[in-house]
């Protein structure tokens, strides 16, 4: 019976989960990248169309990016999972 509990738990844990996994686009405005980011033009950063252009290529760059974001390096640090900062850098990287 316990063996039961434990594993209908991590079942609804595992499904909780996922559906609170979010698309780069939701990220980017839920943890406030849009305050200082737009697509097309720079405010305080650069536009992502630019940060898209120079990384372009660049095989290394996603695993970059999320390093310097959640470590705050030249960059404001933000609270998010490293899957959310992965979402929203992808989306940048794919801006054209």
């Amino acid at each position: 019976m316990k063996s039961m509990l434990v594993i209908m738990a991590a079942a609804g844990l595992l499904a909780a989960g996922a559906v609170q996994a979010q698309s780069g686009p939701d990220v980017l405005k839920a943890k406030g990248c849009l305050n200082c980011h737009a697509m097309d033009k720079k405010k305080v950063g650069p536009a992502y169309k630019d940060i898209a252009a120079k990384y372009k290529g660049d095989k290394g760059a996603e695993d970059r990016l999320v390093a310097k974001i959640m470590g705050g390096k030249g960059h404001m640090k933000v609270k998010a999972s490293a899957a959310e900062l992965h979402a929203a850098v992808q989306h940048v990287l794919s801006t054209k």
